[in-house]
């Protein structure tokens, strides 16, 4: 129970995080959403590039796009069957619960690696985000 109350705290702080990262647009935010952007993108170059790329499928499914899109619904990608039924869209707290722990987000998926540390899961959705502006 404790550890389910830390997650959605950490869940409510990077969705807080990015909600005034976007909310300001310009100043000091912006340029902390930028330098999180660059720290994102080298984390997931370290973390998640092993499976996905942000333009194509690979063991994972492609990333462009991802925020705001249906989960499971990436044309071309064989997904779980947990995937394929899921309801869910993709946003910056259901990335963070998902990468925080992929089988506690949607139980029945495939996905076995998870980013354990908060700021390295806060700046890969950041950069994540960014992709999505750029479509």
């Amino acid at each position: 129970m404790r550890t389910r109350f830390a997650v959605t705290k950490v869940s409510a702080l990077i969705a807080l995080t990015l909600a005034i990262a976007v909310a300001v647009g310009s100043g000091s935010a912006q340029a902390q959403a930028v330098g999180d952007a660059k720290r994102g993108e080298d984390a997931y170059a370290r973390l998640c590039a092993g499976c996905h790329a942000i333009d194509e499928n690979r063991i994972g499914p492609k990333h462009r796009g991802v925020v705001g899109r249906r989960v499971g619904s990436v044309d071309g990608f064989n997904y779980s069957d947990a995937l394929k039924r899921s309801k869910l869209t993709w946003d910056a707290a259901l990335l963070d619960r998902w990468l925080a722990d992929p089988e506690v987000a949607i139980p029945g998926q495939r996905m076995g690696f998870r980013v354990n540390a908060p700021e390295n899961r806060n700046e890969i959705i950041i950069y994540l985000l960014k992709q999505v502006a750029k479509n």
